[in-house]
């Protein structure tokens, strides 16, 4: 049971292209976001729900390298709180997807 605690599976469009950071070490850490709407609000209104969410080593090169916005995806990963500070010096809490495994659905 454990196997399957803090897991998430998200199908949707990729969204903006991924923004690709390495570090002096050599590994490599790929941002983008994934967004989803949800079938029965598109009757009344368009309602769009975006996930932030980053890759490393070989999940990131792939990311880098075969997804490009609008591509539909499905991502599983897990859920990760983590804090910044903002431009303007203020503490931020976001919750991101570490994503261990992307597949491209269609182009």
């Amino acid at each position: 049971m454990n196997a399957i605690r803090n897991q998430v599976t998200i199908v949707g469009d990729f969204g903006k292209n991924p923004l690709v950071t390495v570090f002096e070490s050599g590994a490599m850490v790929t941002r983008f976001s994934v967004r989803t709407d949800n079938d029965e609000s598109k009757r009344l209104s368009t309602r769009i729900h975006r996930f932030s969410m980053f890759a490393w080593g070989t999940t990131a090169e792939f990311v880098n390298k075969y997804c490009r916005s609008g591509k539909r995806v499905a991502v599983t990963g897990r859920l990760v709180n983590r804090t910044y500070m903002n431009a303007e010096g203020i503490p931020r809490k976001v919750t991101e997807v570490e994503v261990r495994q992307v597949v491209i659905l269609k182009s």
